[in-house]
């Protein structure tokens, strides 16, 4: 097949839901992906900080092929044991007690909201922030403070009350007697790689535990080493009532967890909540061999190193187009570059795609770099190459 075939197919029978780059992916190794007509990418995307190992891992192909022999799906009416190995590995690397397990991050804001809800036992009331994203059902959607993913859906489901980001000030003044819980990213990733105070996410655990609220950390996408610790919670000394899990959770296939403490996680009854292919024995077999793998390597040890000097080389960039960016910012490799208005944010990215650069968009106008974390110097300095030459010539 061609990448134009590969179109003309998708085209036909897919409905028109994503704005797609005009490549088609076939295969991958390492941080490099290839299309169909042969062609070569620099990943600096992984799946939507997904692939964490990037692509043939010897890792994940080794669990994948002595998993097809075993079962794939037996429903959560039965135990079964790669489900609660990997929930025995998380928790006990975590400073969370038990998991619910689900099939994306979406699905996990869903359960993190319902379990608010449950143990808040009549104060229902979730403040959430402006500019953050949870996902696209109609909870997490509800939840999302950005009305360009709800238009066309209103109305949005009752029960959030939005305020700024890194405004503590006015998220003190929001709460009232039916408020449960305070849900937020620990860095606004979707948002334009937003990084809050340090002090701010503290207040925020200081002032949940005054008044009895929880404290519900989207770690959808920063969570799995990709910022440099295994939980981006961890850089602020802090301890969440609840986080949400998924993207590089799963070694690259589907999967979604929220955990919890054992005290609200108690309020769950069986048939409260459920999954049907929530925690799978396949899907939670690679997941745990991925995760064991991260946390035995201490990946985020090379996630934060790398990341340092990337973000060091970004703002090199930075300053030598002050005319073109405005910052650059990030935390492990999880990073930004924003660009100044004048500079069409689409073109910019068609630009790095056409060179061999795999990004997407973050804000406003914000790239977003979210490579695996095995890069090496090697691949930031051909990426940082590719960049400087399209800020050169945009």
């Amino acid at each position: 097949m061609t990448n134009q075939e590969v179109f003309d197919l998708a085209d036909k029978y897919i409905m028109n839901t994503y704005k797609r780059f005009p490549i088609a992916l076939k295969n991958g190794e390492g941080a490099y992906l290839y299309d169909y007509d042969g062609n070569e990418y620099l990943d600096f995307l992984a799946g939507i900080s997904v692939n964490a190992l990037g692509y043939n891992h010897p890792v994940i192909k080794d669990t994948i092929n002595k998993l097809v022999d075993g079962l794939f799906h037996t429903s959560n009416l039965f135990y079964t044991k790669n489900q609660a190995q990997l929930a025995k590995l998380l928790i006990e690397n975590s400073d969370l007690d038990k998991v619910f397990f689900c099939n994306s991050g979406a699905e996990a804001n869903e359960s993190a909201i319902k379990l608010a809800r449950k143990w808040g036992k009549g104060r229902y009331e979730i403040i959430v922030m402006y500019n953050s994203f949870h996902g696209r059902t109609m909870g997490a959607l509800s939840a999302t403070g950005q009305t360009k993913y709800q238009k066309g859906f209103e109305p949005v489901l009752p029960g959030f009350k939005f305020v700024n980001y890194n405004n503590f000030e006015e998220l003190e003044k929001a709460i009232t007697d039916l408020t449960v819980a305070i849900m937020l990213e620990p860095l606004q990733a979707e948002g334009g790689i937003i990084i809050p105070s340090k002090d701010y996410i503290k207040n925020i655990e200081k002032l949940c535990k005054e008044k009895n609220l929880l404290l519900i950390l989207d770690e959808v996408q920063t969570g799995i080493c990709r910022t440099g610790k295994l939980f981006a919670y961890q850089h602020y000394d802090i301890e969440p009532d609840i986080i949400t899990l998924a993207k590089a959770l799963g070694g690259g296939l589907p999967i979604g967890a929220m955990l919890a403490k054992s005290n609200i996680a108690s309020a769950f009854e069986p048939g409260n909540h459920a999954s049907t292919f929530g925690g799978g024995e396949f899907v939670t077999g690679v997941a745990f061999a991925s995760l064991h793998y991260l946390i035995e390597q201490k990946i985020y040890l090379h996630a934060a190193k790398m990341g340092e000097y990337f973000l060091s080389e970004l703002k090199k960039l930075a300053a030598k187009y002050k005319t073109k960016v405005k910052e650059a910012r990030g935390l492990g490799l999880l990073c930004g570059l924003e660009l100044e208005d004048k500079i069409s944010l689409s073109d910019f990215g068609n630009s790095l795609l056409k060179r061999g650069l795999l990004t997407a968009a973050a804000g406003t106008n914000v790239v977003r770099f979210a490579p695996p974390l095995i890069i090496q110097e090697e691949h930031i300095n051909k990426a940082i190459s590719i960049i400087d030459n399209v800020l050169t010539t945009i």
